[in-house]
């Protein structure tokens, strides 16, 4: 009985950055054996830099998300709007909710 050569394997993936702008695509094959591992994540961070320039004061993201404690910038206000017309709404009655 003769051994068999090691198995071949063949990968392919396909991935974007944050903003969908750059393709990678990847191929691979090998030959033996492969163990790994990947480790991918991502965190959601406020900007308060960024804050404090479009509101022209420090406010945090809770302010401006949760608590409305600050209205729109007139920057955003077109955005907003069109947000609010293409969003679904619940129509349903909110008693029904409860």
């Amino acid at each position: 009985m003769q051994p068999r050569p090691p198995a071949e394997g063949r990968d392919a993936a396909a991935s974007s950055d944050v903003t969908m702008r750059a393709e990678m695509l990847t191929y691979s094959r090998s030959r033996g054996l492969f163990a790994g591992i990947s480790l991918e994540g991502s965190t959601l961070r406020q900007d308060n830099g960024g804050n404090q320039r479009l509101y022209g004061r420090k406010v945090s993201a809770e302010d401006i998300i949760r608590k409305g404690a600050t209205p729109v910038p007139p920057s955003g206000q077109q955005m907003i709007a069109l947000l609010n017309r293409k969003s679904p709404k619940n129509l349903s009655d909110p008693e029904s909710l409860k």
